[in-house]
Formats: C-alpha cells, sequence, structure tokens
C-alpha cells in the first residue's frame, strides 16, 4: 500500500470541502478523479502535497506507512509526493537547470545516495528533456517566466522524470494543451510508470485518459468519490456528464 486515506475531512478558511474521503492508492496503479468544477478535487491535491491554507480537520493519511499530516511540505517531497500543477507558477531569476539540479540532488542526498556532478546531471536532463520535446535552450531560462502554457506543462512533466517521484499527482495536467502536447506528456509520464510507482490523475475529461490508461475511475462530487469504476466510467461520463451521478448522491 503506498496511500491510504481514511474519512479525511478538510476546509478552506470556514468552508468545508473534502467530506469523509476514503481511498487507497498501491504501488503500479493508476488511479483518476473526476467530477465537476467545485467538487474539490484540487483541494485534495493540495492537502496531500501540503499546500498552506488548507486545514485537514478530521481523519488520517498514510503514506509508505507514515503519518503524512505530519509531515512538512518538503519532507513530503522528499518521500516520494510530486505535483504536476494546473496553474505552475514562474520563478524569477531561478534558471531550469539549476532549479533542477538542486532538487534532485536534495533528493538524493535525502536517501543516502551520492549526489550528481553538473555533467552527470546536465546528461541526464538534456536525455529526459529530448523525449518531451523540450529545446535545450528553454533550460536556460527562469522557471516557467515567458512559457507558454504547453511549455509549462512539459516542464512539470520533465521536473517529475528527473525526480521519479513514488506518487505523482495531475492536477489538470491536460489543460491548455494541444492534442500533440497532450501525447508528449502522457508519454513521459507512462515512461516513468512501473511496478513500484503510482499516478493519481485529477481531471474533467477522459481525454487524458485515452492516453494514460487508468486501473480505476472514481467520481468525485460534494466532497467525496460517490461511484468508483474501471476505464469505461469515464467513457460514461464523457457521454453523460456527471448530473445523474451527483444528483443520486448529494
Amino acid at each position: 500500500m503506498l496511500l491510504k486515506i481514511e474519512d479525511l475531512c478538510a476546509k478552506a478558511g470556514d468552508k468545508e470541502i473534502i467530506k469523509n474521503f476514503n481511498l487507497t492508492v498501491n504501488e503500479g496503479e493508476v488511479h483518476a478523479i473526476m467530477g465537476p468544477n467545485g467538487a474539490g478535487k484540487s483541494t485534495l491535491s493540495y492537502v496531500l502535497t501540503g499546500k498552506p491554507g488548507y486545514e485537514v480537520t478530521s481523519g488520517h493519511i498514510w503514506f509508505k506507512g507514515k503519518d503524512l499530516l505530519k509531515m512538512s511540505v518538503e519532507e513530503r517531497a522528499r518521500e516520494g509526493l510530486f505535483l504536476i500543477m494546473q496553474y505552475p507558477v514562474e520563478i524569477p531569476g531561478v534558471p531550469v537547470t539549476s532549479f533542477l539540479k538542486h532538487a534532485v540532488n536534495a533528493n538524493r542526498q535525502y536517501h543516502g545516495e551520492p549526489e550528481l556532478d553538473t555533467m552527470e546531471f546536465i546528461k541526464l536532463l538534456r536525455e529526459e528533456a529530448k523525449k518531451l520535446g523540450i529545446d535545450p535552450e528553454m533550460l536556460k531560462r527562469p522557471v516557467n517566466v515567458g512559457f507558454s502554457g504547453g511549455e509549462k506543462k512539459r516542464l512539470e512533466a520533465l521536473q517529475m522524470t528527473v525526480l521519479k517521484p513514488s506518487l505523482a499527482i495531475l492536477d489538470e495536467a491536460d489543460s491548455g494543451l494541444d492534442i500533440d502536447a497532450v501525447k508528449v506528456v502522457s508519454k513521459g509520464v507512462n515512461e516513468l510508470m512501473n511496478e513500484n510507482r503510482a499516478l493519481l490523475i485529477i481531471t474533467h475529461y477522459q481525454k487524458l485518459l485515452t492516453y494514460i490508461q487508468p486501473h480505476f475511475v472514481h467520481i468525485f462530487a460534494d466532497g467525496h468519490i460517490v461511484k468508483s469504476g474501471d476505464k469505461s466510467l469515464s467513457e460514461e461520463i464523457e457521454q453523460n456528464g456527471y448530473s445523474a451521478y451527483t444528483r443520486e448522491k448529494l
């Protein structure tokens, strides 16, 4: 078991958003969480990664058998939790290469592994960037500064492939991408997957799931999962929308 969420409740300000949420994710599994706007999907990703402004009021989250809620944001990342954000932030003055080199070596140090020297890291970075169709000149630029939406998402995928997280959370990873960029990002995600890693895909639409095949699909509404199934459930949603499920459970 990689991730176990038990009876989780969380709020932002005075508004309760996550309500008695339960989910178990094992190594090697791909889970998709789908739901209408305002259901709380992105809030779930923020709670898992420790974003400030969200308060867990009850419940438990276990990651690799450890109490995730007792970990700092940095500890969660170094334990292998990674988030591809819906709206990646800009970091002026910090080149992509320097940013990722420090991140990779911080992780390696945390796990008792030798750090990569500059030449080793550059070789790794260029190999992974090439797979994602990233221009080498882009690696010299400040993180996300002046990047298009597609470039930002490709850079998020690059971060994921060099950090090699145990659990990657994709929060609307296809938002703002054309079909070619979706295919490239999906290819990077699929190449990362193995029997020791897992994916949690948060999305409105079935499009991304055409390229990243989920083992489980969950419909998320009113702060919790109202129905679970296999890939066919996402196809039903694409055809019929969410109204039948939300009316049934709300």
